[in-house]
């Protein structure tokens, strides 16, 4: 079973991913753009039994702007690490803070709030697939 491991950024909270994520994307909402401090959040859904939080569990803090996301960041650093998604059942290991994973996005979310056009081919839905309670549409190139 492959195994990924990262970390915040002072290293104070380490984590490992095991397995295959459930899926790769890239989300355009404002809240990641805000949260991330870029255009874009290139997310990895897991399941919550496959993400292990291996150093630094007490440095952990929580922010739930929505139920839809408890964001988890470090507290020294504030380095962001991951976000639980309670209505989906999966969490989202951001991409960044697991270096080793190679990044395959396979759909654009959210994608009527861009303010960075990326023409790659891929799906890019208004908000989310039906399958995660989204409209299901899907915005052209």
């Amino acid at each position: 079973m492959t195994i990924h491991k990262g970390a915040c950024f002072c290293g104070a909270v380490e984590i490992e991913v095991s397995g295959e994520p459930e899926g790769m994307g890239i989300c355009h909402c404002r809240s990641c753009r805000s949260w991330s401090g870029g255009p874009v959040n290139a997310f990895s859904l897991w399941k919550p039994e496959a993400v292990t939080v291996t150093k630094g569990e007490e440095n952990i803090a929580t922010f739930a702007k929505t139920p839809m996301s408890e964001r988890k960041f470090c507290k020294l650093c504030g380095g962001h690490i991951m976000a639980d998604h309670p209505p989906l059942g999966l969490v989202d290991v951001f991409s960044a803070t697991i270096p080793t994973l190679e990044h395959k996005p396979a759909l654009h979310v959210n994608y009527s709030e861009t303010v960075l056009p990326i023409r790659d081919g891929l799906p890019k839905f208004a908000d989310f697939p039906a399958e995660f309670g989204g409209s299901g549409n899907i915005i052209a190139e």
